[in-house]
């Protein structure tokens, strides 16, 4: 025992259960720290009960090592011989084969190491049964489970949660059996959103993390590598199998001037997304740089990664700075903040090293923003957007400000909201708009309690809302409006789609920073521009909102709220997981059929989509989240949001064998039922959004066989590969005019289905003539073995065989 474990385990005991605690929080996260030689610690023995439950969510072989990331850095640069960015570096100093592993820009396949996996819990529900599918006893990585997608505002917290753990309680005993059996550990409903969790406990600087969620790049704010990705690819990293990502790309945003006044971090991402649309950073991984960087709390750099999401990134990373050390240790990890100092040059990017694609932005010059409605890169100055709503028809009326989400809910985020609201309150307003406040952990929530941000929020007009996803994902029972009526809603959320968040499709959604929704909820209005404009108060006195302010971090201590963690036992072979085969909520999965070795004949088109369509259209979430573990169940929701070409309607298709209309799911059963296999007929971006595998396994269990578009998100098109489907993009974008809804397609050459080799299609069009064109794919040797295997998942099995 090293002399530090020795003092430190002989202090244990002469600490007070809080202290103790937090001391040994502090203790256990060093076991995440490096695992240089020695200076490994082991302090879990000297631990009375009460302390082993504060460091259990803490696993003692889950530690990084800088010295094997600096080898493997090291390896590559010499290979490479240049100067290389902060991601690549994380990302190759996480290569299987640093050595022979080829690496170009944007082409080749990576095989990676990850450090850990994270699952919220409606993607976790598969991924499990998808895990528990592969045979495997135990996951190879750490890995958590977080509940935090299935809880509906409704009510308010605390009557919410509870509903919520009535409600979903058999999906929730679900995960945490299945938790126990197979080494994963559980986050409770009640213990907060996903990223915020990973960013108060499991991120460090240089970690490479996957999580079945989309905005997993929040961790970026820390100096992370994290990637949103479907169950599937997390399935692989639990059982020890390399995972692969195509070598990206690195747009460079390098960040002058200074953060001031209205302009929040949330402004750069907006103003970014508004540079490079939905789809400008596909395939690329979005590095800030640059003097601007220091004046961005640690925090709003995870915001900004966060909202990286939404332009299509791989994922998004900051530079390891003070910002982050003072993080780390004011949420008790104060040694890894330490010894990432000492590997700081592994943890910023090298000097002259080059980038695909710059841009600058001045903060200083930067203005607030607020983007909208229904997507997120539709970007204006908020001085503009009064005159940009009246000039469009948009309501100018604000029906709700929401603030919170995974996005924006940190202690300065609520902060800086509340100082807005306690000018208000002074002068004796209350917002005019319904305003709703998300807490993004337990931790934020009793801190915010603690400090009185929430009572301030509360008086203002606040709601305060679980420590869930909630209204930003559409778990939002909303009944101030009927379905259908035109409205306005602002948000500090990230995502704005047609109705993404109370399902209806006239919402208005804009979303911008957790302050400028505050203002506007307190004026009701888009018209209001809080940097010129003024309120009145009840007695007619009109007066301005001085810009908002709040502390980084708290002044004590994060107060840690209630204990929400389920530790796996150190051996849950002898555990069960009960599926009730008369469930509704969850079904054991089984295997997808193989390639037959044939090409595919004569498939049917099921719909030709018209224009965006998301991860939301193809698979719906909201009421559905609750038959996410159930496949035949949630796949009565397939594409009832997309729009069908032929007649501008949505879940209104064309069933050929018929000749009558009906719902996509309903012909698509029809078709399966028939042996009649099918196609989807996309345009540019298809799949955008959240990182759910339901819009991949879907049409794969109702006869899907390709989805064929003119560009496709990233983690869709790689959903779809696990699955077993052929993702294939238009050679000619215009070949897209070329199909009729109601023609059969031949998909030729797939016997010599290869890298790098087009495919043809063969269009047979009802009046009895029929072209060809070309489809492009970016299959890999690897993909191609899951295609014919009928899934990733099924060719594991056959490996394992093997083996």
């Amino acid at each position: 025992m090293s002399s530090f474990t020795r003092t430190l385990c002989s202090s244990v005991t002469s600490l007070s259960v809080n202290k103790m605690a937090t001391y040994c929080l502090t203790a256990a996260r060093l076991q995440l720290a490096l695992g240089q030689g020695a200076r490994r610690f082991h302090v879990a023995a000297a631990l009375n009960a009460k302390a082993k439950v504060a460091m259990s969510h803490f696993e003692p072989n889950s530690y990084i090592n800088y010295d094997k990331l600096r080898s493997n850095i090291d390896i590559v640069r010499k290979r490479l011989n240049r100067p290389l960015t902060l991601s690549e570096k994380i990302v190759y100093g996480h290569l299987d084969d640093p050595a022979g592993q080829e690496i170009v820009r944007g082409r080749t396949y990576l095989r990676l190491r990850p450090d850990r996996v994270a699952m919220q819990d409606a993607t976790a529900q598969m991924a499990m049964l998808q895990f528990i599918s592969s045979g495997l006893p135990k996951v190879a990585v750490p890995s958590t489970i977080h509940c935090d997608h299935l809880i509906e505002a409704q009510i308010g917290g605390a009557q919410d949660l509870q509903r919520a753990k009535e409600v979903n309680h058999e999906v929730y005993n679900f995960l945490a059996s299945a938790g126990a059996k197979y080494g994963v550990g559980f986050w409770k409903p009640g213990s907060g959103i996903i990223h915020q969790i990973i960013l108060e406990n499991y991120a460090y600087p240089g970690v490479m993390l996957i999580g079945t969620d989309s905005h997993t790049p929040n961790g970026g704010g820390l100096g992370c590598i994290c990637i949103g990705v479907g169950g599937a690819d997390a399935v692989d990293v639990m059982a020890g199998i390399p995972w692969e990502l195509k070598c990206p790309n690195v747009i460079g945003v390098k960040l002058t001037g200074t953060l001031a006044g209205w302009t929040s971090p949330k402004d750069v991402i907006l103003k970014v997304a508004g540079i490079l649309t939905v789809k400008g950073g596909t395939g690329a991984i979005v590095e800030y740089h640059g003097p601007g960087v220091d004046s961005i709390s640690c925090t709003g750099m995870a915001t900004i990664c966060n909202m990286g999401a939404e332009i299509g990134a791989t994922t998004s990373v900051f530079p390891f700075n003070h910002r982050m050390k003072t993080y780390l240790e004011k949420t008790g990890r104060g040694e890894i903040a330490a010894l990432a100092n000492e590997n700081q040059d592994l943890l910023v990017p090298d000097s002259g090293c080059n980038y695909d694609q710059i841009i600058e932005i001045n903060l200083s010059e930067l203005k607030p923003h607020i983007n909208g409605p229904f997507t997120p890169d539709l970007a204006h100055p908020v001085s503009d957007i009064g005159s940009v709503a009246e000039k469009n028809g948009w309501p100018l009326d604000v029906k709700v400000g929401l603030i919170g989400s995974c996005t924006n809910s940190s202690y300065e985020d609520m902060g800086r909201a509340a100082s807005l609201a306690k000018q208000a309150l002074d002068k004796g307003l209350k917002c005019k708009a319904q305003f709703t406040v998300t807490p993004g952990s337990e931790q934020i929530r009793a801190t915010i309690e603690r400090d009185g941000f929430a009572k301030v929020l509360r008086d203002v007009g606040g709601v305060v809302l679980a420590n869930a996803c909630g209204p930003c994902i559409g778990q939002w029972d909303r009944r101030d409006i009927k379905k259908g009526e035109k409205n306005t809603i602002v948000t500090s959320f990230n995502r704005n789609f047609t109705a993404r968040n109370d399902a209806n499709p006239a919402t208005h959604a804009f979303v911008t920073s957790p302050e400028i929704v505050t203002a506007l909820a307190i004026a009701g209005t888009l018209k209001f521009n809080p940097e010129t404009d003024f309120l009145t108060a009840p007695n007619g006195e009109k007066f301005k909102l001085v810009p908002p302010t709040g502390d980084e971090l708290p002044a004590r201590d994060f107060d840690p709220g209630q204990d929400t963690y389920q530790h796996p036992p150190a051996d849950g072979l002898d555990l069960k997981v009960d599926v009730n085969p008369q469930s509704n909520r969850l079904q054991l999965l089984e295997p997808f059929d193989k390639w037959s070795g044939n090409n595919l004949e004569d498939l049917r088109v099921l719909i030709k989509v018209k224009g965006k369509c998301t991860t939301d259209h193809i698979s719906a979430a909201g009421p559905w989240l609750k038959f996410r573990g159930h496949l035949d169940n949630i796949s009565n929701n397939l594409l009832i949001g997309a729009v069908n070409i032929e007649n501008d309607a949505v879940n209104k298709i064309r069933n050929l064998l018929t000749g009558e209309f009906g719902g996509v799911p309903d012909v698509a059963r029809h078709y399966k039922k028939h042996n009649v296999s099918w196609v989807v007929v996309g345009d540019e971006n298809y799949g955008e959004g959240s990182s759910r595998e339901h819009a991949a396994l879907e049409p794969r269990h109702l006869g899907g066989r390709a989805i064929i578009v003119k560009s496709f998100a990233r983690i869709h098109e790689t959903n779809l590969k696990k699955q077993g489907l052929l993702p294939l993009t238009f050679s000619n974008p215009a070949d897209y005019d070329k199909i009729c809804p109601d023609d059969k397609i031949s998909i030729v050459g797939l016997k010599s289905l290869a890298p790098g080799k087009p495919l043809k299609a063969v269009i047979k069009h009802s009046d009895g003539s029929s072209e060809t064109i070309e489809l492009n794919h970016t299959f890999n040797e690897t993909q191609i073995e899951w295609f014919q295997a009928g899934s990733a998942l099924n060719r594991m099995k056959e490996l394992q065989k093997c083996a």
